[in-house]
């Protein structure tokens, strides 16, 4: 099947050439060149006009000839618009019902109200990490250049409760809402929260004095870009062999790529109801663990951070321990006690168990 504009340019040949051989032949019968194209106009589009000189029945047979191949020209020109238009519009409903059944089939995804400077390098990032998650913005233009990068879209205002929902947002696992507007990411973490209860929220916050409306609001988390560029500036000031030794190579290699190359990992382990480290104190851990890993913090169920716990302190379900030891050794460890890995840092995929 030919496509649109193939039709298009065919069709525009055809009438092109059927106005040349139609004014020729005109004129080969004695007609004036101007005639020739008023007699060609008038007869292709129907105006109805009486012909301006003398018609024999042979140029009559001619001008029925040049009706027949103007009106099937110009046909085949419309034709090929409408197809243009129609597979469009096919195109873009096909694309629609196709995106939302991959938002349906989504769980524990992530999603991002805001497709700015700060969403397109957040959406870069979970892409690299093959995290799923699904893009809110109302530009036009920016969720055109989302889904031209592949991305899972829904397009609106994250305010409303409709597009969140369309987004997935009761089976989300994080929620993170970077517009530049204050005001609207508070809005939106009250909104999200009220659906979604169990929901991560990160918020972006640009003025100091949101951080506690967001945190009121419901937000787990609030980043402000601001602060966050201040630090960093301030260590590169203070600090900077080292952050020279953790941006090597033009900052492709980060934290946990470099201890990857010396064979070493950070990992999570999540304790799950079925694991027999329930209830195990982390100094049993330790030595069940026979030194292969050293326990760098305890994030408990609630979400209360522990750094570098006590032995004396036990395991609940629901904890997750942070730990950094050996590659290969982790994996074992969380295989045999049916620990859950919930990230692999050293840029890797993701791996469960």
């Amino acid at each position: 099947m030919q496509s649109s504009l193939t039709r298009m340019l065919v069709g525009l040949g055809f009438f092109l050439a059927t106005l040349v051989i139609a004014v020729a032949g005109y004129m080969l019968a004695g007609w004036s060149f101007l005639d020739s194209i008023y007699q060609v106009v008038i007869t292709i589009f129907g105006v109805g006009f009486g012909e301006i000189g003398p018609m024999t029945p042979t140029l009559r047979v001619f001008t029925m000839g040049v009706i027949i191949a103007g009106c099937t020209s110009v046909a085949y020109i419309l034709g090929g618009f409408l197809q243009m238009i129609t597979e469009g519009e096919v195109k873009r409903a096909l694309g629609v019902r196709r995106m939302k059944r991959e938002i349906d089939s989504l769980h524990n995804h992530i999603i991002i109200c805001g497709y700015g400077r700060i969403g397109q390098i957040l959406a870069r990032k979970m892409h690299e990490a093959e995290q799923s998650f699904v893009l809110i913005d109302n530009d036009t233009s920016r969720v055109a250049k989302a889904e031209g990068n592949g991305y899972l879209v829904q397009q609106g205002s994250a305010t409303d409760e409709t597009v969140l929902e369309a987004a997935g947002i009761q089976r989300a696992k994080f929620l993170a809402t970077v517009l530049p507007d204050d005001a609207a990411n508070v809005f939106i973490t009250l909104t999200a929260r009220s659906l979604n209860p169990k929901l991560l929220i990160l918020a972006r916050g640009e003025y100091p004095s949101t951080e506690k409306k967001l945190l009121q609001a419901g937000a787990d988390r609030v980043v402000s870009p601001a602060a966050i560029g201040a630090l960093r500036m301030s260590h590169m000031i203070t600090h900077p062999a080292s952050l020279d030794f953790l941006d090597q190579s033009n900052g492709r290699e980060t934290l946990n790529e470099l201890l990857a190359q010396i064979n070493v990992q950070l990992d999570e382990l999540v304790i799950p109801a079925n694991s027999d480290l329930v209830g195990t104190s982390i100094g049993t851990l330790e030595v069940r663990g026979k030194g292969s890993f050293i326990i760098v913090a305890l994030r408990r169920a609630e979400g209360e951070i522990i750094i570098h716990p006590s032995q004396e302190i036990f395991l609940h379900e629901g904890d997750t321990l942070i730990v950094m030891g050996h590659r290969g050794d982790i994996p074992k460890f969380a295989k045999h006690h049916a620990l859950k890995r919930q990230m692999q840092y050293r840029g890797a995929k993701s791996v469960r168990y």
